[in-house]
């Protein structure tokens, strides 16, 4: 049953919930709502290959944000892309705005050639740079040269590769704000005026190849999952009115055409299978090792592979609406929910820059002032200083890892709604399960049914009490109903007509059959219309023993008969709580069957606490009060599970495989129903924490090291620029080892 949309974010006009964090500190839940997918107004992608830091991002907002009719802004630092919603906004004046930046804009853009055509054209110019600085550093060598030409050469080595850099170095100065650009456009025109024209060229030269690399790198992080969109095939082989087969483009076949599927194939969109059977490999999408086995009626996924034979589907979902589609735009959405410490890294980057800058200009100025030092040595020592300043390394760690964190859950069938929940689950310290659909398989067989004692006046026989059960649950797509219907169709009982038929949540169903009211339920609903005699329960109390589910068909005078039903538990579901456990994660079980029953399943899996016949609101209650003393996480597949899960710090949907509701609601879906999963989110949210602080210690560690040795008189520029360039690559290296498997 698919997750329902979340409590908390169905309601409209309220705050967001606070709760705890780990740290004790209070933190929203984020909000379906807040989220630029989600505003009404036109929305235009903007391609902008000189975005690519947190500077970039503040400079285009404070510009865009003084235009009428802009609604939100969405930056995407590591694909360049910037997303406006506007209203009725001239999309020119948007343009020109960008470009008094200093920056190309585009809006018709293709991805590949975009990345492409551009890398191509940096690496020529960059290798004429770097002969021509090559040159001058050689004319220095040879005794007899001017020195004149020395300079020239070098100046023409900055002109080749280094205009784009004082451009937005420019820019970023007269609108105060201080950028990688900024500095080492200060630093390679401080070093030409002292002098040290051959090595300011091979600084820029070196600074403009680190740059290209560093896109490059960026790019592989920032579309890694795009990289699902290439499990689709261009083309689809779809049926024709006259019973040929053609070769259609995928973006062109409609909902309802009939597409065939040969072995060895990719299926091209979502359908459902409507001639012949196969072995469908979903790894791609659910991370399942276990080919599925598929059928006429059951239901089919783009980018998943054909088995061993041909079949035929109808197409349920064009090419934008798969369930593929679904999950690479969350995973995209995701990108923009920056983490708590991407924030924090980002806020102290802000205040570093100015910081070192300060310091650059003490070490310039206030040495030969007051302590008869040499202008020339101090200022190339500030000159240094200026080019390691830069926190490139400390602010793109954050999001390269991030990103590749959640593109590999993603890859695993575990689609994260952000960075702030891929953060959150190494803090997990209890995870509460629902029973049905959780843990067990949520498909209860029926087991036995009989006439209870106090119906024997009634002149009915169990075969009425049969056909009423069957009438009721026929109306209702509950496991348990589900169970009794599948029992009883299977042996050709006709339902009769109801009226009225309600659902009593965590109770039961009740509907009127005949002029008669009648009531199927579990043991609490009985308690509630007051029917349970003593020896009711206690033959009851022998079948929750066994470990059964009970439904009890009643009027409104007395219990008509009983049908038990019993479940099977998930072959994972032992090992999933055993890897919980090795993680220091406790485990509850919260479920609305019979205390008895779900005690015996949760022995059976080893959970650490059981609590049964609980009601929807008695799950939040326990959630909450769980919440006082700990992190908590709550799974579940269905409507009496969404406010424990809206309420829990993290929501885990389970089974989200085609659930549409599910992928865009729950703070972590998983593809299929294994419960393992979850212990594989938190391991992989500590792997991503550990490289996070791997990367900050590093990047910090280079500058402070630097920094000490560009003083003691030790460093030079070259030096400093393969300190920061080397960093830089290092750490979005490090983040890039989360894609590998």
């Amino acid at each position: 049953m698919p997750l329902v949309k979340k409590l908390s974010e169905a309601a409209t006009g309220e705050q967001p919930e606070q709760v705890k964090c780990c740290d004790g500190h209070q933190r929203q839940q984020p909000q379906v709502g807040s989220t630029v997918n989600s505003l009404a107004g036109t929305r235009v992608e903007i391609k902008i290959m000189q975005m690519d830091c947190p500077t970039e991002e503040r400079l285009i907002r404070a510009k865009l944000g003084k235009l009428p009719g802009i609604i939100a802004l969405e930056f995407k630092l590591l694909s360049r892309v910037l997303t406006v919603v506007h209203q009725d906004a001239d999309l020119e004046l948007i343009l020109k705005a960008i470009e008094s930046l200093g920056y190309s804009p585009q809006v018709n853009f293709s991805e590949n050639s975009v990345s492409d055509e551009g890398a191509k054209r940096n690496y020529i110019w960059l290798i004429g740079a770097a002969l021509i600085a090559f040159a001058s550093e050689a004319v220095g060598w040879i005794a007899g040269l001017p020195d004149w030409l020395s300079m020239i050469l070098a100046l023409s080595a900055v002109l080749c590769c280094g205009i784009d850099t004082y451009k937005k170095g420019w820019l970023s100065i007269i609108h105060f704000e201080l950028n990688i650009n900024a500095l080492m456009s200060i630093a390679v025109t401080g070093a030409f005026v002292i002098g040290q024209w051959p090595e300011a060229a091979m600084v820029m030269v070196l600074f403009s190849l680190a740059e290209v690399i560093e896109q490059n790198s960026l790019h592989k992080a920032g579309s890694a999952i795009k990289g699902l969109l290439e499990l689709t095939p261009a083309v689809s082989r779809v049926l024709q009115a006259d019973g040929s087969w053609q070769q259609i483009a995928t973006n062109q076949v409609t909902a309802g055409a009939i597409v065939k599927v040969k072995p060895g194939e990719r299926i091209s969109l979502d359908g459902v299978i409507s001639k012949g059977s196969a072995n469908i490999d979903q790894a791609p999408i659910t991370g399942e090792s276990i080919v599925v086995d598929k059928s006429v009626g059951d239901t089919v996924y783009a980018g998943t592979i054909n088995g061993t034979t041909a079949f035929e589907f109808s197409v349920t979902a064009v090419d934008k609406d798969t369930t593929l589609a679904a999950i690479i735009r969350v995973v995209e959405q995701a990108q923009s929910d920056k983490a708590p410490i991407q924030r924090f890294i980002d806020k102290f980057a802000s205040v570093y820059t100015p910081v070192v800058f300060a310091i650059a200009v003490f070490v310039a100025v206030i040495p030969p002032l007051f302590f008869s030092g040499d202008w020339q040595q101090w200022i190339y020592k500030a000159l240094v200083l200026l080019v390691i300043a830069c926190p490139c390394a400390l602010v793109i760690s954050t999001p390269v890892t991030i990103v590749s964190g959640l593109t590999a859950a993603a890859r695993r069938g575990i689609l994260i709604k952000g960075g702030v929940h891929l953060e959150q689950g190494r803090h997990i310290q209890w995870l509460a399960l629902d029973k049905t659909g959780t843990i067990t398989q949520g498909k209860p067989v029926l087991t036995d049914y009989l006439t209870m004692h106090s119906a024997s006046s009634s002149g009915q026989t169990i075969e009425d009490y049969v056909q009423l059960a069957l009438s009721l649950t026929s109306q209702s797509d509950h496991p348990v109903s589900n169970a009794v219907s599948q029992f009883f169709f299977d042996k050709n009982v006709q339902a009769l007509p109801v009226r009225n038929f309600t659902a009593l949540l965590g109770l039961g169903i009740e509907g009127e059959i005949e002029n008669v009211q009648y009531y199927l339920g579990n043991t609490r609903l009985g308690e509630q219309l007051g029917l349970l005699s003593t020896e009711h329960k206690k033959l009851l109390a022998e079948y929750e023993q066994q470990g059964k589910t009970l439904n009890l068909l009643m009027s409104d005078a007395q219990v008509l008969a009983l049908f038990a039903v019993a479940d099977q538990v998930k072959e994972h579901s032992a090992q999933a709580i055993r890897e919980l456990h090795q993680l220091q994660v406790k485990t509850v079980m919260l479920s609305g069957d019979n205390q008895h029953t779900a005690k015996v399943i949760a022995g059976q899996v080893g959970i650490d606490q059981v609590i049964g016949e609980l009601l929807p609101e008695q799950k939040l209650q326990k959630i909450e009060s769980l919440q006082k003393n700990a992190v908590v996480a709550m799974v579940g597949d269905g409507i009496n599970d969404a406010p424990a899960i809206a309420r829990a710090d993290l929501g885990f949907a389970m089974g989200a495989l085609g659930a549409d509701t599910a992928i865009e609601t729950a703070d972590v879906a998983l593809m299929d129903d294994d419960l393992r999963k979850i212990p594989e989110f938190i391991r992989l949210s500590a792997k991503v924490h550990r490289i996070l602080v791997q990367n900050i210690c590093f990047a910090i560690g280079v500058k402070v090291l630097f920094l000490v040795v560009t003083i003691a008189g030790f460093g030079d520029m070259w030096m400093a620029v393969f300190a920061d360039v080397g960093a830089s690559l290092l750490v979005v290296a490090n983040g890039l080892r989360l894609l590998k498997k």
